[in-house]
């Protein structure tokens, strides 16, 4: 293993202490003192987003710092509306971060796990993120995020992207785009060479140093065909946003081959 691959691993083993040592501090400090000194639930969920919210920035610039990563945001000032529904896909294990990173107000739906995990389930609980552990109650709680101004992320794919295969969406964000009359603000995620994706652990180093593009797209307004039942509406939403992604991914990997063979 070459020396600069023995650093990145050296800094993501840092990083993943870091963050391991940050969830367990907002839970087991930061909660119960917001909790004696701030009495409105909102209120104290809206700090504790605004805790995370920083909180991951600094992660993702001692990442950068590292050298374990680096990374490029386009459109990302798109993000900064209010009541949006945001939908990704999910290359990687830290494409939350980036999003909750650089969304104000941010709201997420999370797997069910998480909110037992001891590393994240107090930061998960102190911002009152919606769990998928029931998914009679997703859909409400999202229509009831999305009415109080707050931006919803959530990965359609309901798990990481395979590599090397297309992105293939589940029916859950069309679902709530369909159900809440909520636009799509679309975000593409490219993550090169491909690590921390499902299954694999987070000291397989990859080769080279990893590149995370995150581009946001022009919202797509949801076009609710009344005349036909919302299951089919949705399905046939879920196949246009994947082959959206997948077009629009596709453009992505062209230009930075073009960016990468002129350099």
């Amino acid at each position: 293993m070459s020396l600069d691959r023995w650093r990145r691993g050296f800094g993501t083993a840092l990083s993943f202490t870091a963050f391991g040592i940050g969830g367990l501090g907002i839970g087991l400090v930061a909660v119960p003192l917001m909790k004696v000194v701030v009495r409105d639930t909102a209120w104290r969920q809206y700090l504790a987003r605004c805790l995370i919210q920083n909180c991951f920035r600094c992660f993702i610039s001692l990442m950068r710092g590292l050298g374990v990563l680096d990374y490029r945001l386009e459109h990302i000032e798109r993000l900064h509306r209010p009541g949006l529904l945001v939908l990704a896909n999910h290359p990687s294990l830290i494409d939350v971060i980036f999003l909750l990173a650089h969304t104000p107000h941010a709201d997420c739906i999370v797997k069910g796990r998480l909110a037992t995990n001891p590393f994240t389930r107090g930061p998960i609980r102190a911002a009152g993120y919606i769990t998928n552990q029931d998914p009679e109650k997703v859909l409400e709680a999202a229509r009831e995020s999305l009415l109080k101004g707050n931006s919803l992320i959530l990965f359609p794919e309901g798990t990481r992207t395979t590599p090397q295969h297309p992105i293939v969406f589940k029916r859950g964000g069309a679902n709530i785009a369909l159900r809440t009359g909520t636009a799509i603000t679309p975000v593409l995620i490219q993550c090169l060479p491909t690590t921390l994706t499902k299954g694999e652990p987070w000291y397989h180093i990859p080769e080279q140093k990893v590149r995370i593009d995150i581009r946001v797209l022009d919202d797509l307004p949801v076009n609710d065909d009344n005349q036909q039942p919302t299951g089919q509406v949705a399905r046939r939403l879920t196949r246009r946003l994947s082959d959206h992604f997948n077009r629009e991914l596709e453009q992505l990997n062209h230009e930075r081959n073009t960016h990468d063979s002129v350099a």
